[in-house]
């Protein structure tokens, strides 16, 4: 049952609004006044707004932080909630039932609209006389302010999706905060969040959304952005999955929306997402099994065989090989297997199947001799630059710095390509600046492998940071392999050896380099290099006073 909500003092009323942007907060004292600042300046940027702010009973001063910014915009009213609902599907069907704008948007108090995203979506669903239009997100890392695309491929262009039903990719793009939708639409099919602590609650109001079949438009204006936080100390409900409920929360909402595609007969859909389940759920799971204890991943293994059972072998096959391989492994052992680091490995993007690689009696490629029933179907005909290869980058940091490659070979599908060379390129993670290339000769190796030394010039990537004395900056690393008949492949390197230690470097241009390799969570080599006196002595003192 919906709590009586208390309106703010001030304003309870505005003028005719087109949109209705429903912000929801909870303790986000820093950040709600940014993200309602970037919904009311939908309006100078072309669409008549008024914004509704819902304060989920907040302990942190969020609702007086609110409240003031009403009394200073009279488009913006603010609800507050008695009790914490514990979700955000309750405060943000609060925010859709005081709505009065034709269509409504959502936004996260810790996240912002960027200018013109409204205006953008408006004129499409204008356009188009769709119910629903949807735009691009971009996911970006704080403090860093790294922009990943969110599900980039459904918005590369315009288009409209008459039936969503023949656009069954719709259903991988699960937010709710990226589209603008027609209210009377939403009231006519009864579509509304899951109320109180349902995490994952918009999986569930988008199975809705597609299950009744609206005309829809996608554009490929940025209309979103969604800040990743990952050093706060509070994280989101999204964003906090260190404990295993947070997994089993996603499984729940998952079987819940399609459920709610199937009992539509969206058949096609309902199976599109279960392929969605595979290819990017479960595969960011594992990815991150190797950083939980045993006690989660026994949980998480039990959890995942019973689900998984439930698949038929059309909707595995109808997943990535990747995924397909992982979810095949986890129904065939009854517990995690030794070889876990195999597992996170192979779900990583690009994922690497590491050696060793076994046959089963027919001669057919398998996970392990233990596991010969996992088949890895598909690995025969995969073209090269589709291969999960994995290249071991040990890198050997001094004056003269380098990188010592081993590229295995899998399955004689490499030693038929017949490896000649590889480019080593460097990408700021920040903002994926190109950075150096180095090219290097692959030589045979023992066991089956490839060989090369690329130079390692920590200097170069000193220079390519922001500014010096700035603080560390963060660089990726690709190979691009150039086989003798004609193909190749990317593949991001492995990080191994013992070189995976924090180094201070003297330099002629910038006096001091601090240099420390890395293992990402999916096991990729990266490098933090930070230059000068005054950075580095800043980093050393942070670590002093932890």
């Amino acid at each position: 049952m919906t709590e009586a909500l208390e309106p703010s003092p001030g304003p309870t009323l505005t003028p005719a609004a087109q949109i209705s942007i429903v912000v929801i907060a909870f303790n986000d004292v820093a950040h709600v006044a940014q993200a309602v600042r970037s919904a009311l300046a939908q309006e100078t940027a072309g669409a008549a707004v008024e914004v509704i702010a819902v304060d989920d009973a907040s302990t942190d001063g969020t609702g007086a932080a609110l409240d003031a910014l009403a009394r200073e915009h009279p488009r913006l009213r603010v609800l507050h909630r008695a009790e914490n609902s514990g979700g955000c599907g309750t405060p943000r069907n609060d925010g859709l039932r005081a709505a009065t704008g034709r269509f409504v948007m959502f936004l996260d108090s810790d996240d912002v609209l960027p200018p013109g995203a409204a205006p953008a979506l408006l004129r499409a669903a204008l356009a188009e006389d769709a119910p629903v239009a949807s735009g691009a997100c971009v996911r970006r890392e704080l403090p860093a302010r790294r922009d990943v695309p969110w599900q980039p491929a459904l918005y590369r262009d315009r288009a409209v999706h008459t039936a969503p039903g023949a656009s069954p990719q719709l259903v991988r793009d699960t937010l709710c905060v990226n589209k603008l939708y027609d209210r009377a639409f939403l009231a006519e099919h009864a579509i509304v969040f899951p109320e109180g602590r349902f995490t994952y609650e918009d999986f569930v109001f988008t199975a809705r959304v597609l299950a009744a079949a609206p005309r829809l438009v996608t554009i490929p204006d940025s209309v979103y952005i969604w800040h990743v936080r990952r050093a706060a100390a509070r994280q989101s409900i999204s964003l906090d999955r260190k404990a295993v409920t947070n997994w089993q929360a996603r499984i729940d909402a998952h079987r819940d929306s399609v459920a709610i595609l199937r009992d539509a007969g969206r058949t096609e859909l309902a199976r599109a997402a279960r392929t969605k389940f595979l290819d990017h759920d479960l595969r960011m799971y594992v990815r991150e099994l190797h950083t939980r204890d045993a006690a989660y991943r026994a949980e998480w293994w039990r959890l995942t065989r019973a689900y998984l059972d439930g698949f038929d072998e059309a909707e595995m096959l109808a997943a990535r090989a990747p995924a397909r391989w992982l979810a095949r492994v986890v129904l065939a052992a009854p517990e995690p297997p030794a070889e876990l680091d195999r597992l996170t490995q192979l779900a990583a993007r690009p994922g690497r199947l590491l050696p060793p690689y076994a046959r089963d009696g027919a001669g057919h490629p398998v996970w392990s001799p233990e596991l010969e029933q996992v088949e890895l179907d598909a690995l025969d005909s995969k073209p090269t630059h589709r291969l999960p290869v994995t290249i071991d980058a040990e890198p050997v940091i001094g004056r003269r710095g380098v990188l010592r490659l081993r590229v295995y070979e899998m399955y004689g599908r490499l030693a038929a390509a017949g490896p000649v060379s590889v480019d080593v390129e460097w990408r700021r993670r920040a903002d994926d600046r190109r950075g150096p290339v180095q090219t290097a000769t692959l030589t045979p190796g023992p066991e089956e492998t490839w060989t090369a030394e690329v130079a390692l010039d920590l200097t170069a990537l000193a220079d390519l940071g922001p500014v010096a004395d700035t603080g560390p900056v963060a660089w990726d690393l690709v190979a691009q392999v150039h086989c003798a008949d004609g193909s190749g492949f990317r593949a991001s390197l492995r990080a191994s050896g013992p070189g995976l230690r924090r180094r201070v470097l003297l330099s002629r241009r910038h006096a001091v380099l601090l240099v420390q390799p890395y293992a990402t969570t999916g096991g990729a080599l990266a490098l933090r290099v930070a230059a000068g006196v005054r950075s580095v002595w800043r980093i050393a003192a942070a670590r002093l006073r932890r």
